[in-house]
């Protein structure tokens, strides 16, 4: 081969190599341009007044999205929605930022917006909730504005948030406890760094599995964003879901039964329950491991759940005194065809298949409330703050990200916050911690949150965590007086002018 003929054909090599080079650059810009384009809108800023407690509040709104980024690609791979309220002329270095995340999986913060943080919040049934129900959106005297600037995000998959990212190992990453916690965590940095708050105090508030979310998302920002956050408050938290996951875990049996009580008995406070606590946490627990064939031990078991559950002493023998939470919401009130919220098990509704051995119904607070939840929410979008969404669905509660969650090695029984806030806690002397529940509760129960915290040492001051148990259940902030308590339980832990009042342990 001569030298001429050997330059040619290299220099046609190379002229082909470039324009597959160019070729595929080609091909790539349009598939990102066009995941772009089916983001979300700009943010928008809009500007409002509210009157709390006869204070008149001006505060900046605003509705936008994070989007994130493939670190090695830098494909668009999501839009995570925020709403954010900030008060009007505050200094914002002393200004305290809270960061609101609900749970399901799947779940939208407008739970936690319009049940009780955010300027606006829905009007509630007074009696029990409907799909039916007109999404009347009214302001809210106990909104949090008073004391904090807000900044309420959905996870992909919940609210207006949205895949961009094409293919399964997208989806994977981002419906997952170690995924989720990654991008939640860049998102509330990337919010920080943008409004200049990096020095603000800053909390997190999650609710259910936004509880566990956040205790996890406070060591990720940490470890991974240079982000430390002053404070948890955790709203119907689930700390370890082998607590809640029945007849492997005696101790589950234990955790549930001052919330069965509470209901037969109508309690409007934990004072009222020592006894069904002393018992769970001892005698109850001592004849449980003494195991079924001890029939002293099962007699005894009997006839003490059936006394604080009002269910009938029959049922509770054949279940040798391991009540779960479904049985219990189905037996309490069979004769009448009823079932039980597990989500706020004072509220009941009508059984579909009242003569069938087994029955599945849906829950008579938490998807009563979808429909009304999710107007709202889309309304105050549109009207209240003008972001240009389209007539994209705004998902209140996404049951298919729930369905493909990856708990991890382990699946969901072995999935645990307390680990990630035990070191927390000894990390950081300054971090203090909130947990609210309510007593009707079935689904988180307050006793086993409790157990749970009683195993923490107390890191030189056993205060900086504290449980209250108020009226009402999961969502306990459908309850009027509940959604007052938990604002001044907040409004306790963060605003530092207040001190600090006791809060029930």
């Amino acid at each position: 081969m001569t030298f001429r003929i050997a330059c040619a054909l290299a220099l046609s090599f190379i002229v082909s190599c470039a324009a597959v080079a160019e070729d595929a650059a080609a091909d790539k810009k349009p598939a990102e341009e066009q995941a772009a384009a089916r983001g979300l809108p700009a943010e928008v800023v809009t500007n409002h007044t509210i009157t709390v407690a006869g204070e008149k509040i001006a505060f900046v709104a605003r509705a936008g999205a994070v989007r994130l980024h493939d670190a090695q690609s830098g494909a668009p791979q999501a839009d995570v929605a925020f709403v954010s309220y900030e008060r009007a002329a505050a200094q914002p270095l002393q200004r305290p930022v809270v960061f609101v995340f609900n749970g399901g999986p799947g779940a939208a913060s407008a739970w936690l917006g319009l049940g009780a943080l955010s300027p606006w919040r829905l009007r509630f049934d007074a009696e029990a909730p409907a799909p039916s129900t007109p999404p009347l959106v009214i302001d809210n005297a106990e909104s949090w504005i008073a004391f904090a600037d807000l900044v309420f995000v959905d996870p992909p998959g919940a609210g207006y948030s949205k895949l961009l990212g094409e293919g399964e190992d997208v989806r994977k990453h981002f419906f997952s406890v170690e995924g989720d916690v990654d991008a939640l965590a860049v998102v509330v940095r990337r919010w920080l760094t943008r409004r200049q708050r990096a020095a603000s105090p800053k909390y997190l508030v999650g609710e259910s599995y936004g509880g566990f979310r956040v205790i996890k998302l406070a060591r990720a920002l940490q470890e991974r964003e240079s982000v430390g956050v002053d404070g948890l408050v955790l709203v119907s938290p689930v700390l370890d879901f082998a607590w809640l996951e029945g007849s492997r875990n005696l101790l589950s049996f234990a955790a549930y039964l001052p919330s069965f009580a509470a209901i037969a008995r109508a309690a409007k406070d934990r004072a009222d329950l020592a006894d069904v606590e002393a018992y769970a946490a001892g005698e109850y627990v001592v004849d449980l491991l003494k195991g079924v064939q001890d029939g002293d031990a099962m007699a005894r078991v009997g006839v003490n759940v059936a006394r604080f559950t009002g269910l009938e002493r029959e049922l509770v023998g054949r279940l040798a005194g391991r009540v779960d939470a479904k049985t219990f919401a189905r037996e309490r009130r069979r004769a009448a065809g009823r079932v039980l919220s597990l989500y706020d098990a004072e509220i009941s509704g009508y059984d579909p298949a009242p003569f069938a051995r087994d029955s599945e119904w849906s829950d008579p607070v938490l998807d009563a409330l979808r429909a009304p939840l999710g107007a709202a929410m889309t309304e105050i979008v549109a009207d209240k703050l003008k972001w240009p969404i389209g007539d994209a669905r705004y998902e209140i509660l996404n049951d298919q990200v729930a369905h493909h969650w990856d708990f991890g090695r382990g699946g969901r029984a072995a999935a645990e916050a307390l680990s990630d806030l035990r070191q927390a806690l000894a990390l950081d002397p300054r971090l203090k911690v909130l947990v609210v529940h309510g007593l009707a509760d079935l689904v988180t129960p307050y006793f086993a949150t409790k157990l749970l915290l009683d195993q923490l040492p107390d890191f030189g001051d056993g205060a900086r965590v504290r449980l209250t148990v108020l009226p009402g259940g999961h969502m306990l902030y459908t309850h009027d007086d509940a959604r007052q308590l938990l604002r001044d339980a907040a409004r306790t832990l963060i605003d530092a002018k207040q001190g600090r009042r006791d809060i029930d342990k």
